[in-house]
């Protein structure tokens, strides 16, 4: 019995490869740091990763359909300008900490928008979802400075900026949305007919075409998923900081794109997971915890990410081009 149970650690070790990443990872700075292994210290990791988690979630989606987005830093700093802004029109004046609700709603919808808005330019015009996106993360974040005059908005209602200290039980309240998220975006993407046309679109368009997929809505969910999730994140971020700055949400899709393709997730579709994207992330976070408690400047985990990106690309293009070699013969 302990044979076969080891066995098939292994295998599925050899299937999600960046959990023996993240165990590397984890023994390392539990040996190399004095307060890693704390339960505070995990508790920090989740939180600190749930950001850049919530977004990775919808990330997965899109590039298993042989898309990207770019935009959804930008997107994340627009939820969170209307999320804090929008609790301080005079029309909710008298709704106490109830003006958070419809801030907050506003928020998430705009993410939804600005998603649907670019899945809808990619599904009509043809265009790689890649130029679509950059010229929305361009556009978006002159959104921003243009909505907030280049200012920061400050969250004036108590009740907003405490939510992020709040928790449920040992887990911190923004840990336990993410991980919430991730169950159900997983369930989705394994679970459900959406899901595998996921999977369909992006192995073969013209084959899921014929199969009697739409893909052009299919394709625009997946960008409303994402856009829903950036808004969210943003939303926390902004609870985190009791602030909405223009600046917020730069460079997180370079984050978010490398904790996917980390976790195994195709750039070209076809592949991935929610549990490797789930590893991804918590590899990246513990890398920058482990680095910061080690005291290790912050500029060097972007050499170290940077690399092990590489290595995992030319890995993965490696076996596959054995893999095709040993099909034509």
């Amino acid at each position: 019995m302990a044979y076969l149970t080891r066995n098939a650690l292994v295998r599925w070790l050899m299937q999600n490869p960046i959990w023996g990443f993240v165990l590397i990872v984890f023994i390392f700075f539990s040996l190399m740091t004095d307060h890693f292994f704390d339960l505070r210290n995990f508790q920090n990791i989740l939180v600190q990763t749930s950001t850049i988690g919530l977004i990775a979630l919808g990330m997965t989606l899109v590039m298993i359909n042989g898309n990207i987005d770019l935009s959804v830093g930008a997107t994340l700093a627009l939820a969170a300008a209307f999320a804090v802004d929008v609790q301080g029109w005079a029309m909710f004046a008298t709704w106490g900490s109830w003006q958070i609700l419809p801030a907050v709603t506003l928020a998430l919808l705009v993410g939804v928008v600005l998603g649907g808005l670019n899945g809808f330019i990619v599904w009509k015009t043809g265009v790689d979802a890649f130029i679509v996106t950059l010229g929305a993360m361009l556009g978006i974040r002159g959104l921003v400075f243009v909505y907030t005059g280049e200012s920061s908005f400050y969250a004036m209602n108590f009740a907003y900026s405490d939510f992020s200290a709040l928790k449920v039980g040992p887990l911190p309240v923004l840990a336990l949305i993410f991980l919430l998220c991730t169950i159900a975006v997983h369930l989705l993407l394994s679970r459900t007919v959406h899901g595998r046309n996921s999977y369909a679109v992006g192995g073969n368009r013209e084959a899921a075409v014929n199969a009697g997929i739409r893909v052009g809505p299919h394709m625009m969910v997946n960008f409303m998923i994402i856009g829903f999730l950036a808004a969210l994140s943003g939303v926390l971020l902004s609870t985190q900081m009791g602030a909405a700055t223009p600046n917020l949400g730069r460079d997180y899709e370079l984050w978010v794109i490398t904790a996917v393709v980390l976790g195994g997730t195709k750039l070209t579709g076809g592949k991935g997971d929610i549990i490797g994207t789930f590893g991804g992330v918590l590899a990246i976070g513990m890398l920058r915890n482990g680095m910061n408690l080690m005291q290790v400047p912050a500029f060097y985990v972007y050499v170290i990410l940077g690399s092990i990106l590489i290595a995992v690309l030319f890995l993965d293009k490696h076996f596959n081009r054995q893999a095709e070699g040993g099909l034509r013969l």
